[in-house]
């Protein structure tokens, strides 16, 4: 008699959080929860140049791009990016690498990104859209740190040209 009194929207909200995790857990629901909400943050925010989207109904794997910045060799390409959330999040960082190569000093050959709001500055008040602008201007702020890699690894150089 008691589900007759539940409120619908309540109950398949519930329901769907359920759905997604054995057991209906509760961490894993609160982490879709904060996931849903950055989703919509994003569609909503206008920011030009990023967007980021589950990848088919995974919500703990996204796909994202990232558009070169206006004024730097990146201008005019696009990068896509894999998010890998862990069921942690958001005290805990989520994977985030390239798929698009991208030659970069602070990208490694496997698309890995070296920025420490990923890593030890990682913070639970970041987001995807934050993740995506840090990335953004991290990119844009390339200057003799480029020239320094090249002369570090002069085969490197031929694929920085052609970008």
């Amino acid at each position: 008699m008691a589900s007759q009194n539940m409120d619908p929207a309540a109950a398949s909200s519930a329901a769907a959080l359920k759905g997604n995790e054995p057991g209906g857990s509760a961490p894993k629901g609160s982490v879709s929860k904060r996931l849903q909400q950055e989703l919509m943050t994003l569609m909503m925010s206008g920011d030009k140049g990023i967007s980021a989207f589950p990848e088919s109904d995974n919500l703990f794997k996204w796909i994202g791009t990232i558009d070169g910045a206006k004024g730097t060799v990146y201008e005019g390409l696009r990068y896509k990016l894999s998010f890998e959330f862990p069921s942690g999040y958001p005290y805990k960082a989520p994977r985030v690498a390239f798929i698009t190569p991208c030659f970069h000093p602070n990208v490694d050959e496997n698309g890995f990104i070296c920025l420490d709001i990923l890593k030890e500055k990682w913070s639970a008040l970041y987001d995807v859209r934050s993740i995506l602008l840090s990335i953004q201007s991290l990119l844009g702020g390339v200057c003799v740190c480029v020239i320094s890699y090249c002369l570090l690894k002069p085969s490197n150089c031929l694929s920085y040209s052609n970008i």
